[in-house]
């Protein structure tokens, strides 16, 4: 595997990983999928909003942490850490899995109400910012030259999402009504942020010993 083929399919666990969760937003895409109300909007909104705050991520971080070497290195046993205890958030909701709420029921709503509703979902939540931009910013600084590669993948990771959640929906509701559904996907995630979080560390104890 080539290291930007590898770099890509590492942002693309990644990223899968952050937005793949229970949460409102993923909420409010899969209710707004259900109705069939602005559904190509809403999806727009959330996956061209990931993609800008990536960008920021990796091309603010990225450029510092490429400067400095001090900040590779502590970025890399921050972010181990940090991933491996992520890991064993996801592998606890496995282990007692929920579902997700898309509870369709109300009057239909403008196009205006829609699009503001997915904006202050995406924006006014303060773990975007931590997730995507500093988090995944850090680690995508980690690939150094390939780290655009490794944004592309994230990317592309959240288009697949919300535009499976969205334009899905009615195949995905049932599916994901059963807590055996997110329990399979809380497994995946700490498994990709086991490997991650272990990559990033085992990176710090090399450049360490060299």
């Amino acid at each position: 595997m080539t290291p930007v083929l590898a770099a890509a399919l590492a942002g693309l666990g990644f990223g899968l990983s952050l937005i793949v969760a229970i949460g409102a937003q993923n909420a409010y895409v899969l209710r707004q999928g259900l109705r069939k109300e602005h559904v190509f909007v809403i999806v727009a909104i959330c996956a061209l909003s990931d993609a800008a705050l990536i960008a920021v991520g990796v091309a603010g971080l990225g450029a510092i942490i490429q400067q400095l070497e001090w900040l590779l290195l502590l970025i890399e046993v921050i972010g181990g850490v940090f991933l491996c205890t992520y890991g064993v958030m996801a592998a606890k909701r496995a282990w007692k899995p929920e579902v997700l709420n898309t509870d369709t029921g109300g009057k239909a709503v403008s196009l205006k109400v829609a699009a503001g509703t997915a904006l202050a979902l995406t924006y006014l939540n303060p773990h975007v910012y931590l997730d995507t931009v500093l988090l995944l910013g850090s680690v995508a600084g980690t690939y150094e030259a390939n780290r655009w590669w490794f944004a592309a993948g994230a990317i592309l990771g959240s288009i697949i999402w919300f535009s499976t959640l969205g334009f899905g929906a009615r195949l995905l509701d049932p599916v994901f009504k059963k807590p055996s559904a997110w329990r399979v996907l809380d497994a995946i995630i700490a498994v990709v942020m086991f490997t991650l979080g272990m990559s990033l560390l085992i990176s710090f104890v090399q450049h360490l010993l060299g």
